[in-house]
């Protein structure tokens, strides 16, 4: 178990340092290579803490020589995270100075939670179990892939594979890959998600495919960067949509003038072939040519040992003398026997209530998760699972204090479980945030089960956008909320119209609630595309440049019918970079004059 806890570690320490450097690169500061030594001086701590709270610490020590110097930086740092809401257990900031593997890896695990993980949601479930609903969802075409965990389930490659190809099969050929080869398809898979899809190679091959059972917290937070990169690409799917779905639209415009005109053509000639019939027959012959289409009890053991001075025996005390030195060395020996069985009995008391208390989580996230039937019927289950809550806070107050007393008989190490006070209390935290994320997400069902005039996949993207956006999770959106929501979904008004709009939702609904924001979304979506919209549409796709190329239409995978169209359709322009042009603004004023 030793070794298996050491490996873990070592994985754990290489990926969050590669995590804790991608911020530290995109903000112009030199890459870590040892958490224990890089963060002892507090320094790297308090620029980690200014990028991810994109906010300034004031003023800190920036080259500490001092060990008090060290303790105010690292001390900065830790005031800021705790006031971020972010709960820290039994970590100071001598661990840190010192260089308490353990405890720093913990923090970090917690960060990467709070600030990657924790706003993943899928269906009203926790972030760790909505993250695993959404790899199983993008992967369940895959028959060689089956995804039931964050360790196992990873260490063949495959699934990485599937993740990609699902998003973009242009990157991988996955009916070509080789099944029986995990170290290739892993390796491919990290190549592919760095070059093409930016995503860093926060773990080695040897991580997924040369251990038991891979560690995690780290294939998460590398699972975690995957969801990130490819919601992003989803919201850039809705400008093409518009463009394509007008492209669409002109085509058949197009079509219908063509054949317009063909027919016309059609009937003057015949006409033409009447007229000449009838010039060229006799009046007598005109009826032959008619019909043709996730102690301090006993810490006395540890001062009960007397000290005994050295002195100078002679004679027959000397006997006496050596007699009493091994009775004390008796003494000592039966001393640590005992202190090692107290350790041993509060690894193991402290094991049974932790151990109990993630299987109760447990059931009640599976009680959770289980809750189905008419959506009245769903929310007086959800009600009667969070009855549960108060005896689960009374229970971590027990491992709380069991936990002192660990900490009190300096007891590190617990072989008889892997999971710690600061663990239980983050979990119970989500599984809380769980349950009210599953009651605000059955009452906007209510509200969309009488939304008859829209589409289940709009409504399923509507109700999605809504919960991403609700940073607080108080299932309302404030202005800058809706306008970022609304923006994603391809839909941008001007500040004052916004300003309009959301005052005007506030005097009807009390909030921006959900009912209000599906509404204004009903009224929208009955609009005609403006010329405006598309425009801002095409501007997305062509990276802000006065024209669009058939390379930029393709990366926006719209289909080649449409790139067809639009090609014969838009003017040429001239552009300089050796690749043809399209004047899409000339076109767009043309169509619409």
């Amino acid at each position: 178990m030793d070794s298996l806890e050491a490996r873990s570690r070592d994985v754990q320490e290489r990926t969050f340092c590669k995590w804790l450097n991608t911020r530290l690169e995109s903000a112009g500061y030199p890459q870590m290579t040892s958490l224990v030594k890089d963060l002892s001086d507090g320094v790297r701590l308090i620029q980690l803490m200014e990028i991810m709270g994109d906010t300034s610490l004031g003023r800190y020590n920036k080259n500490p020589r001092m060990r008090v110097q060290k303790a105010e930086n690292v001390t900065k740092a830790l005031d800021f995270i705790q006031s971020r809401g972010v709960r820290l257990t039994n970590i100071g900031p001598e661990d840190i100075i010192d260089g308490n593997l353990k405890l720093i890896l913990g923090m970090i695990w917690t960060l990467i939670l709070r600030f990657t993980i924790a706003d993943i949601s899928e269906e009203g479930l926790s972030a760790k179990e909505g993250l695993l609903l959404w790899c199983q969802r993008k992967t369940q075409p895959y028959k060689e892939v089956n995804v039931q965990d964050f360790s196992t389930s990873w260490s063949d490659g495959l699934a990485l594979c599937a993740l990609i190809h699902c998003h973009r099969p242009d990157l991988i050929d996955y009916d070509k890959l080789d099944k029986s080869d995990r170290y290739r398809n892993t390796q491919l898979a990290f190549d592919v998600a760095a070059e093409h899809l930016g995503i860093p190679q926060l773990l080695e091959v040897a991580d997924l495919c040369d251990s038991a059972r891979p560690d995690e917290r780290s294939v998460m937070t590398y699972i975690a960067s995957f969801f990130h990169a490819f919601s992003s690409m989803d919201q850039a799917e809705t400008v093409s949509r518009r463009v394509e779905k007008f492209a669409e639209l002109m085509q058949s415009v197009w079509l219908s003038k063509n054949d317009y005109e063909r027919r016309v053509r059609a009937l003057l000639s015949s006409v033409l072939e009447i007229q000449a019939l009838w010039s060229a027959i006799k009046f007598t012959d005109y009826e032959k040519k008619l019909g043709d289409g996730e102690a301090r009890r006993y810490y006395a053991f540890w001062q009960c040992t007397n000290k005994i001075e050295d002195v100078r025996i002679e004679g027959d005390l000397d006997a006496a003398w050596n007699a009493l030195l091994e009775s004390e060395a008796r003494r000592f020996r039966a001393i640590n026997a005992q202190i090692r069985e107290i350790k041993e009995d509060l690894r193991k008391k402290f094991a049974n209530v932790a151990n109990d208390f993630e299987r109760r989580l447990r059931v009640i996230s599976s009680e959770l998760a289980a809750i189905e039937g008419p959506l009245e019927e769903q929310q007086d289950q959800v009600k009667q699972v969070r009855t549960s809550i108060p005896e689960m806070t009374d229970m971590l107050r027990v491992v709380e204090a069991i936990d002192e007393e660990c900490q009190a008989a300096n007891v590190e190490e617990n072989d008889y479980t892997v999971f710690t006070v600061q663990d239980l209390a983050f979990e119970l935290e989500l599984v809380v945030q769980s349950i009210s994320k599953k009651i605000a997400f059955i009452d906007n069902q209510i509200v969309s089960r009488n939304m008859t005039n829209l589409t289940p996949a709009q409504l399923e993207q509507f109700e999605s956008t809504f919960r991403y956006f609700d940073k607080d999770e108080s299932n309302t959106l404030e202005q800058s909320e809706m306008t970022a929501a609304l923006a994603s979904l391809g839909i941008v008004y001007s500040d004052e119209d916004m300003d309009i709009i959301y005052d005007q939702l506030v005097q009807d609904y009390g909030a921006v609630v959900f009912e209000a924001f599906i509404n204004l979304l009903v009224d929208i979506m009955e609009d005609q595309t403006s010329p405006a919209q598309l425009r801002e549409s095409f501007r997305g796709i062509a990276a802000d440049k006065p024209f669009v190329t058939e390379l930029d239409l393709r990366v926006a995978h719209l289909p080649q019918n449409a790139i067809d169209y639009l090609r014969e359709a838009m003017p040429l322009i001239e552009n300089g970079e050796g690749e043809p042009g399209f004047d899409y603004e000339a076109w767009i004023d043309d169509v619409f004059a």
